[in-house]
């Protein structure tokens, strides 16, 4: 089943479907699990065969091996893929990391569709640290191993830092986003220097800080599209010009948010939303590494 899900252009030439299916949250393993989850694995494969080409993975998540079989296992042809890992546990040897990551993800080599990301900044001591590691991160794309490389929950200071002696700029910055967790001048930062914003955590209004301003928006907007609730709010993510990341485990679900397709918000209903999510301030992950009142 193929689905016209839109894509943005990124400065490598690359092509980034704004839906992607994320496999972690859902699917994150917890330490010592063993074996192939088969149940990931299904679900994956039904995401890819819905439509989903744009998959979500990392080395933290453990959920590498099960991506790469449902790849294999939905028929799709590799091309049509994008997919994305990040490196975080093995961030001192990142030559090391992303050859086991596609060992896991059983890909005998990385295409132009995949991107590789450094996971979080938290690993630095000081500039330098992070400065470094990006140097590696550009070798691993000159050296043929990823055709795109970018970061993920970095904020201003950490972009600030890699930019002053990148020779590859980030092409895209995975971070939390939803209207509860807007980051203000770091879109406008990232736009400017032609990072694409990846979001991760688009329905934690609904999930994690259910009632708060926007909720009766929301649900107005659902009913007036007919469509749930979680995909009001992925079209307000998407409509705002970010690549969005959704996952879960239920078939339904996992169909029912490829809704975000059939309708488009105005710019007032959008605007609206951004205004009421202004007045409340919620971060789902990453609470211990940024300062409570984060508004970055």
């Amino acid at each position: 089943m193929a689905t016209d899900i839109p894509t943005i252009k990124l400065e490598s030439g690359a092509l980034i479907p704004t839906l992607g299916y994320g496999t972690g949250t859902a699917w994150f393993k917890k330490p010592g699990d063993q074996g192939i989850d088969q149940a990931t694995v299904g679900a994956v494969t039904f995401a890819i065969k819905s439509g989903y080409r744009h998959l979500d993975g990392a080395e933290a998540y453990g959920t590498e091996t099960e991506l790469g079989i449902a790849i294999k296992e939905s028929g799709v042809k590799r091309e049509e893929l994008f997919v994305t890992s990040k490196v975080e546990k093995g961030i001192d040897d990142i030559q090391k990391a992303i050859d086991a990551t596609l060992e896991r993800l059983q890909l005998d080599y990385v295409d132009f569709y995949e991107a590789y990301l450094i996971h979080s900044p938290f690993f630095a001591r000081n500039d330098n640290d992070l400065q470094s590691k990006w140097a590696e991160m550009e070798k691993a794309q000159q050296a043929g191993k990823a055709r795109a490389i970018g970061v993920s929950n970095f904020l201003q200071p950490h972009l600030e830092a890699i930019l002053k002696t990148a020779r590859i700029k980030p092409s895209v910055n995975q971070i939390e986003y939803h209207p509860y967790l807007q980051h203000g001048d770091l879109l406008t930062m990232d736009k400017r220097l032609g990072i694409v914003v990846e979001g991760y955590g688009p329905l934690t209004p609904l999930t994690r800080a259910k009632g708060g301003p926007v909720d009766e928006l929301v649900a107005r907007l659902a009913r007036k599209y007919s469509v749930s609730e979680g995909s009001v709010l992925l079209r307000w993510s998407v409509d705002r010009g970010v690549v969005t990341i959704t996952t879960s485990g239920k078939e339904e679900r996992i169909k029912e948010f490829l809704d975000v397709l059939k309708f488009k918000l105005t710019e007032d209903e959008v605007a609206e939303i951004s205004k009421l999510g202004e007045q409340k301030h919620y971060r789902a992950w990453w609470k211990s590494k940024f300062a409570a009142d984060d508004r970055s």
